[in-house]
């Protein structure tokens, strides 16, 4: 954005985005999975609601097979047992990404308040390296 930032400063800046950017793709897939979890826990909870002698049909690609109550009880809870560690596991890359996020963007607020005098000079960081 700026050609006259120092290059390390330019290099954080451009760290950064590409965070900002990870950042992004990670809360999408967190949603998505999110989504498919409460999706699969809706079927899982109708489930009990349904006699186990009911025929039954799931999906696969555009096709409805028929199945067993058990194998699609089974199916559904394995699903949902996945996505719920696929859920946990997101949010903690979530957090890492929004620390390394936060400590790179203090790290540039840092370089750039000593480089170039463009803030107060009573700022929280005043007082040099």
């Amino acid at each position: 954005m700026q050609g006259n930032l120092p290059p390390e400063a330019q290099e954080k800046l451009e760290e950064l985005q590409d965070l900002q950017q990870t950042a992004q793709q990670v809360a999408a897939q967190k949603q998505q999975a999110e989504t498919e979890l409460q999706e699969s826990q809706t079927a899982l909870d109708e489930l009990d609601d349904i006699d186990e002698d009911a025929t039954m049909y799931r999906e696969v690609g555009e096709l409805l097979v028929k199945t067993e109550f058990d194998e699609a009880q089974d199916d559904l809870e394995e699903k949902v047992n996945s996505l719920e560690v696929r859920v946990e596991t997101l949010e903690k890359q979530e957090e890492r990404v929004q620390e390394q996020f936060e400590e790179l963007q203090s790290e540039l607020q840092q370089m750039l308040g000593g480089a170039g005098g463009a803030g107060p000079a009573g700022g929280p960081g005043a007082g040099g390296a």
